[in-house]
């Protein structure tokens, strides 16, 4: 029997990021290419003049949405709660109505938390929503959380997000029983602050949580465990060290492929294999990153990204829809939530 429920499209904040419309309509476009359904979300204008540029998009699954305003990467993310037509709150608003499955922005990540917060609401059981992000590891990847979010945390939420991870990664990654570890200064249960050492005590009683105990910043890229919980101020260091040691180290490569003859033959030899590494380091791969705990779905993307990034951020959200993942991080929340 066919599914009576429509297939909701994607609410994307075409104003937002570094670069505005452009990488966020070629985007839009290369997904609808895909077969993902998009709102455009911003200034009709524009965003139909940027349309114009892809004489092949006639008749894919697009459509624009007027905002008449956008929160620019400068300004505070506080500007949210008074400013109802800029183009991450009329997004987030097509999800609350039921026109959207999902809102993705590229802009400013503060306001996306904000109006995914203030519009959305969050889901029972949750005190404060988190961002997951996907990093590679020796193994394959790892879901850090939060990245930044929240800063000042109590342990009950580290407990909370590394519920939310787990039903990530089985939801949309296929990792039946994932593993949890908690940053901390060292792995031995004694190791860390008065956060990580109340929050380890919280992970271990909950009896469906596959918690490993601590881990250190070494083992993170190890891929010691599929989750590693921490702190939102924490995590956002940990997420751009690393994107910014990735970049230095492939610098580093460049520049000894290119010091001479004999080097640049090599560099011949082997340009296919360090493409290979350059993808899984590239954040454009995995698109953007999901906000989890509101009652909707939200993808927070770098505001440098580019039309891949864009893509990829869609169809992340597309799949998030399909695989009713809101539903069933509710579910998995509603078995521990006391009536």
């Amino acid at each position: 029997m066919t599914d009576p429920t429509p297939v909701l499209p994607i609410a994307l904040d075409a104003m937002g990021g570094d670069f505005g419309a452009a990488p966020n309509v070629e985007g839009a476009v290369a997904a609808a290419r895909a077969g993902v359904s998009v709102l455009l979300v911003g200034d009709t204008v524009k965003l139909h003049a940027e349309l114009a540029r892809h004489p092949n998009s006639q008749g894919l699954p697009i459509e624009i949405v007027e905002a008449s305003d956008v929160i620019g990467m400068d300004e505070h993310a506080s500007d949210v709660r008074g400013r109802t037509e800029a183009s991450i709150n009329v997004a987030t608003r097509l999800v609350k109505d039921g026109r959207a499955a999902a809102v993705v922005s590229m802009g400013h990540s503060g306001a996306t938390m904000a109006s995914s917060l203030l519009t959305l609401g969050r889901l029972r059981g949750v005190d404060r929503p988190a961002i997951l992000s996907l990093v590679p590891t020796q193994k394959s990847f790892c879901a850090l959380l939060d990245v930044g979010a929240n800063t000042d945390v109590k342990p009950q939420y580290l407990a909370q997000w590394a519920r939310l991870a787990s039903v990530y990664l089985r939801t949309l990654e296929g990792r039946e029983n994932p593993s949890v570890g908690l940053l901390s200064i060292g792995e031995e249960d004694h190791k860390g602050n008065a956060l990580v050492l109340e929050a380890h005590g919280l992970l271990r009683a909950m009896p469906d949580l596959n918690f490993r105990g601590n881990v250190e910043g070494k083992d993170v890229f190890k891929g010691t465990t599929d989750i590693v919980v921490m702190d939102g101020f924490t995590g956002n260091i940990v997420l751009k060290l690393a994107e910014g040691e990735a970049k230095v180290l492939f610098s580093w490569v460049k520049e000894a492929l290119t010091s001479s003859w004999r080097a640049k033959l090599g560099a011949l030899l082997v340009r296919d294999s360090l493409r290979g590494v350059a993808e899984r380091l590239d954040p454009s791969t995995y698109g953007a990153s999901p906000l989890l705990g509101v009652r909707g779905l939200s993808f927070i993307g770098h505001g440098s990204a580019d039309a891949r990034a864009v893509k990829n951020a869609l169809i992340r959200a597309s799949r998030a829809r399909d695989a009713r993942l809101v539903e069933r991080l509710a579910g998995a929340l509603a078995e521990v939530t006391t009536p």
